[in-house]
């Protein structure tokens, strides 16, 4: 511990808001050694900054209020972050997809994940808005007796690599897909699934609509995190994908039809 662990909470939330306008964020494992504090702690102090409308959680810490609507990191930068997690939570994801379904995969570096745990399946027709996870099944076709048919909504690109805006969104709507793995920037039982990027958030929406069955894959550090926009509510989500690190007591699980926890593929009811 060292002897900025003795700093009363005002303090300590004075010195993180201090960092966040010198640099323009923070992140949580970052605070906490730091601080010496557990990251519980450092979570609730970015939590109290956020209710006072100063700063606004992000994936992995805080940014300040300024910035949330312009900041928007690249697929590259966030392929890595908690890498185990989106792994074990696309093999679980896998187990959901039979040979010959329409799969739709949403934008994002967890549902890269999926995608290319999803190259063993035969026979899929996959629909996906997303450039990267549309070159995955590309590549692995001539390995399969029968490769999967491979549908790129078009539309504008985003820095996540998404395809977005009403060309996308049009082209999904007439649309009817079996199963739908969508990825996001936060979760919370009010807000539900949220992005920060607004175009991005109505194609999910348009994905929504058409999906027979609808599964977030959600790793830890997305739970209690709110972005700008909603795109699904808990209630829409027949499955919930997430790593064995999610919250224990969550009332946002009670909402979706079911829950995975990823590691082991435990189900709760």
């Amino acid at each position: 511990m060292t002897e900025n662990s003795q700093l009363l909470a005002p303090q300590r939330r004075a010195l993180i808001l201090e960092r966040v306008r010198q640099y323009g964020g923070v992140r949580v494992n970052e605070l906490t050694r730091e601080f010496g504090v557990s990251d519980m702690t450092v979570r609730r102090d970015l939590d109290a900054l956020a209710g006072q409308g100063l700063v606004d959680k992000v994936h992995g810490g805080a940014v300040s209020a300024e910035q949330t609507r312009i900041l928007e990191p690249g697929f590259e930068a966030k392929l890595a972050w908690e890498l185990a997690a989106k792994e074990a939570i696309a093999a679980a994801a896998a187990d959901l997809v039979r040979p010959g379904a329409v799969v739709a995969l949403g934008a994002g570096t967890t549902t890269y994940a999926v995608a290319k745990a999803l190259v063993k399946v035969e026979r899929l027709t996959i629909v996906t808005n997303s450039i990267r996870i549309a070159e995955v099944f590309e590549q692995v076709g001539d390995h399969q007796r029968t490769p999967p048919t491979v549908m790129l909504t078009g539309g504008i690109r985003t820095p996540s690599d998404a395809l977005v805006g009403p060309l996308a969104d049009q082209a999904i709507r007439a649309l009817h897909v079996d199963i739908l793995f969508l990825g996001c920037h936060g979760l919370t039982a009010e807000a539900g699934l949220t992005s920060p990027n607004l175009g991005e958030a109505a194609t999910n929406r348009a994905f929504v609509r058409s999906a027979a069955q609808v599964v977030a894959v959600v790793d830890h550090t997305k739970w209690n995190v709110v972005g700008l926009s909603t795109f699904a509510t808990l209630d829409e989500l027949d499955y919930l994908i997430t790593d064995r690190e999610v919250p224990e007591s969550e009332a946002a699980a009670d909402r979706v039809g079911r829950v995975v926890v990823a590691e082991g593929s435990r189900r709760v009811p």
